[in-house]
C-alpha cells in the first residue's frame, strides 16, 4: 500500500476521472474509511497529522466523528482544526471538504436520490432491500 501522503495515478485508483479533485481526495472517496490513519484525509499534512495524533485523532474515522459531532458544520470544524490543532486555513478547508464529500458518498439520507458529484455511482453503498 502506498503512503497516504503520496499522490496516486488514475490507474491505481480505479475510479472515474474527476479532474477537479486531487488524487488524495479521489483515493479517500473511493472506499469506506475503515482503519485508515488520519494522514489519509485530503488536506492533512505530515505536521498536522502529528498534531492530530498527539490529541488522540490518530484515525480518519475519529476525525470524521469530530466533524459529525459538529453537525457537519464546515466553518466550525475548520475553526476547530485551526485553533486547536494548528492547521493552516488551506488544510482546514481541504480536510473539511474531504470529510463532507465522504459523508455525501457514504452517509446518504434515505430521502436523497442523487450522490454528490464527487462520488462515482460505482462507489454508492448498497442499500438493503425494502
Amino acid at each position: 500500500m502506498a503512503h497516504p501522503l503520496e499522490d496516486r495515478s488514475e490507474s491505481q485508483l480505479g475510479t472515474k476521472k474527476m479532474d477537479h479533485m486531487s488524487p488524495r481526495l479521489r483515493a479517500f472517496l473511493s472506499e469506506p474509511i475503515g482503519e485508515k490513519d488520519v494522514a489519509w484525509v485530503d488536506g492533512i499534512s505530515r505536521e498536522l497529522a502529528i498534531n492530530l495524533v498527539t490529541k488522540g485523532f490518530n484515525k480518519a474515522y475519529i476525525l470524521l466523528g469530530q466533524f459529525l459531532l459538529m453537525h457537519k458544520n464546515e466553518a466550525e470544524f475548520q475553526k476547530w482544526l485551526i485553533c486547536c490543532c494548528g492547521a493552516t486555513e488551506y488544510e482546514a478547508q481541504e480536510s473539511s471538504n474531504c470529510l463532507k464529500e465522504w459523508c455525501s458518498c457514504f452517509l446518504m439520507n434515505p430521502s436523497e436520490t442523487d450522490l454528490s458529484p464527487a462520488c462515482s455511482k460505482d462507489l454508492r453503498p448498497a442499500r438493503p432491500a425494502s
